[in-house]
């Protein structure tokens, strides 16, 4: 059972290189974001692996919520701010 979980852990990381491309080569700030976002999420799954690996759920699931409350505070923040910036190139 453990190989299931260790293969599903490998798998994982992989799907979490897929939108690196997209952070890398994205052709707006938006794509970014959007791939950062994406990125964040998956790597919410990959601590919970962890944690099932490590036969410690209850420790990785409150690393994982954090994990989650930065990302979405971050986006939001970053959001603000290219609102931000975009309302003061429109009053110039």
């Amino acid at each position: 059972m453990e190989l299931f979980w260790v293969g599903t852990t490998v798998a994982l990381v992989v799907i979490i290189l897929i939108p690196l491309y997209r952070v890398a080569a994205g052709p707006t700030v938006f794509d970014r974001l959007l791939a950062i976002g994406a990125m964040g999420a998956k790597t919410i799954g990959l601590v919970c692996m962890f944690g099932f690996l490590y036969h410690r759920f209850d420790m990785f699931v409150d690393i994982a919520l954090a994990y989650a409350i930065l990302n979405f505070i971050g986006g939001i923040a970053v959001a603000k701010y290219f609102s931000f910036s975009k309302t003061l190139r429109e009053k110039s």
